[in-house]
């Protein structure tokens, strides 16, 4: 009834003249302030989004686009090829082959068949607890295996198991194995070296890696490239002094003689007369670089480069080399050795043998103590120690080899008589087997001794004079008797070549004494003699049979070592001398 009386008034107000507009019926009392006001709200809304959608598509499109790359651009790391490295005639020493990393994201991969997953572990060498202990994990990626060989990686894409991918690196590979082991060195699974050269040398050897942007999916397959990002450059090739030929011999020589006088160890080390480089660094024990997995602390020690020890005899040439450069002696000068026996304050020299008088060239041939401590008392300390100080003793070497030693010279106002006299016959002083070699450089060249290399010399180095040449050929006449009947080292003879040296019986400091059980047997000689070509030196550790003597392990080690090496550089034979007769009982050099 109320809508029917509504509508009859509309009808009458309108046919009364009132406009629909002003009916008082719809007429709605609100003042006009209020509907500019949500008009300019409404405005100000727009006006506020077209602001922020101006600024997000004009202003703030980097981070954006950085935003949205994050969720499906990666970046590749494209790994640089290590440069090779070859002994002095381009012989491959070490080398990169290509291989992969099999990588997982772990949530994709455990959704996998079961009988996919124990295939997949087979493939990779381990066992499946193994392989699901490694993808038990939170983490988005984990790495399955290192340095897989291609062959294998093949299998294992043929799997086509969701979540597992690859990525492309390269593993080192050494054709000499360990022969070279300790010249040439290691690299870990990430490329970076860790022993030797492989470890001296990273900078140069690395290169840099380069990079690459890709789309990748939600299963990290490559769906685009978009580009390079830097090119890798591969690292630079390095070419040592060491000949492969030389290092084999001098390799096989230390093997064999430890094995021969069941030591503990050996070592030799051979260098060049003419240029300072070294043509072969040998030890025993070794290892294999190729296959680490048993690598003990004893095969990974460089004992030609990191071991010092006493060096005994060996040492005698120098002094006598000092007095005769100052004109203090001649080869002929005679010295009493009395019976063997000499008191210097509490202290007694000792000779194995009684040589009563005899010359300075027969205290370096019979290697007498007495003799050789008589003609040391008869020196200045400070002419001495700048004699070992040239020569390099208790000097840390500085040829870029990692884990070189200086050895230990004494300072010269300290020494007491009896420490002259002991340094003289090579104790109370400690050297490495390669700063022996180096030393006898002066004997082998005029008196001068040159820097040693590692890598292969283009230009002849430049000499420092330590004794004439007068003094040097003199020295290199009294080596020759050594070696040969009446010398305590007629076993280090070389059939039809003239060689020369000194033996040493070093006896080692077990506890802060002298062992009278635990000796280094050492040699250091020259070959040939008429026209020097090589310095080897040569040390047998801890021998332990009824031979220990320098003359009794390390003289035969390097009359073996000198002839192959000789041949082997078709160095012409200066002796016609070709049947070597070795006493029945030989001459014993002191220690």
């Amino acid at each position: 009834m109320r809508r029917s009386a509504n509508t009859g008034s509309a009808r009458v107000a309108a046919s009364k003249g009132v406009a629909f507009s002003t009916s008082p019926v719809l007429a709605v009392r609100v003042p006009d302030w209020r509907s500019r006001l949500v008009l300019f709200i409404l405005f100000a809304a727009f006006l506020a989004l077209g602001a922020r959608a101006l600024w997000l598509q004009a202003m703030s499109t980097k981070f954006l686009q950085k935003q949205g790359a994050s969720r499906y651009e990666r970046t590749l790391e494209l790994p640089a090829i290590r440069g090779k490295i070859f002994d002095r005639n381009g012989q491959v020493l070490g080398s990169s082959l290509p291989v992969k990393a099999v990588w997982a994201i772990p949530e994709d991969v455990l959704a996998a068949p079961p009988e996919k997953l124990r295939e997949l572990a087979r493939l990779l060498e381990m066992t499946e607890p193994e392989l699901r202990k490694k993808l038990d994990s939170d983490r988005t990626f984990v790495y399955l295996k290192r340095q897989v060989e291609m062959d294998v990686v093949e299998k294992i894409e043929k799997l086509k198991i969701d979540g597992i991918d690859t990525r492309k690196e390269y593993k080192r590979f050494y054709p000499q194995g360990e022969v070279m082991a300790h010249l040439v060195g290691f690299t870990n699974v990430e490329d970076v070296g860790q022993e030797a050269f492989e470890l001296s040398q990273q900078k140069t050897l690395v290169g840099m890696t380069g990079s690459r942007r890709v789309i990748k999916d939600r299963l990290g397959h490559i769906v685009e490239d978009v580009g390079m990002s830097r090119e890798p450059h591969d690292g630079r090739d390095l070419t040592l002094s060491v000949d492969s030929k030389l290092q084999y011999i001098a390799f096989t020589s230390i093997k064999n003689a430890v094995d021969k006088f069941h030591a503990k160890a050996g070592a030799a080390v051979v260098l060049d007369v003419h240029t300072g480089e070294v043509l072969a660094l040998a030890n025993w024990p070794s290892y294999n670089p190729n296959d680490r997995r048993n690598l003990t602390g004893e095969q990974l020690r460089n004992r030609v480069i990191t071991d010092t020890f006493e060096p005994g005899s060996t040492l005698k040439p120098f002094t006598v080399a000092l007095a005769l450069d100052k004109g203090r002696v001649t080869p002929d000068t005679l010295f009493d050795t009395g019976n063997g026996r000499m008191q210097i304050g509490p202290n007694v020299v000792r000779d194995t043998h009684p040589h009563g008088v005899i010359n300075v060239s027969q205290i370096i041939q019979k290697s007498s103590n007495i003799g050789v401590s008589k003609i040391a008392l008869a020196t200045p300390p400070q002419e001495m120690w700048e004699l070992f100080t040239k020569l390099g003793f208790g000097q840390a070497p500085r040829f870029g080899f990692p884990g070189a030693v200086a050895g230990r010279v004494r300072p010269y106002k300290s020494w007491r008589p009896i420490e002259q006299a002991n340094m003289a016959f090579g104790q109370g002083i400690s050297v490495s087997l390669l700063q022996l070699a180096r030393s006898y450089m002066i004997f082998a060249r005029n008196g001068d001794i040159i820097p040693l290399s590692f890598q292969k010399v283009t230009e002849q180095p430049v000499g420092q004079q330590v004794i004439s040449a007068k003094t040097a050929a003199q020295m290199r006449t009294m080596l020759e008797t050594v070696v040969q009947p009446g010398g305590t080292a007629v076993q280090a003879q070389v059939p039809g070549y003239r060689v020369g040296g000194k033996t040493g019986t070093a006896q080692k400091v077990v506890d802060g004494r002298y062992s009278q059980t635990r000796y280094d047997g050492v040699f250091a000689g020259i070959a040939p003699l008429s026209n020097p070509r090589f310095v080897i030196a040569v040390m047998i550790s801890d021998p332990a049979g009824a031979i220990h003597t320098g003359g009794g392990v390390a003289a035969p080690t390097f009359a073996a070592l000198a002839a192959n090496a000789l041949r082997a550089e078709n160095v012409a034979p200066d002796s016609s001398v070709t049947d070597i007769i070795i006493p029945e009982h030989p001459l014993e050099e002191e220690n």
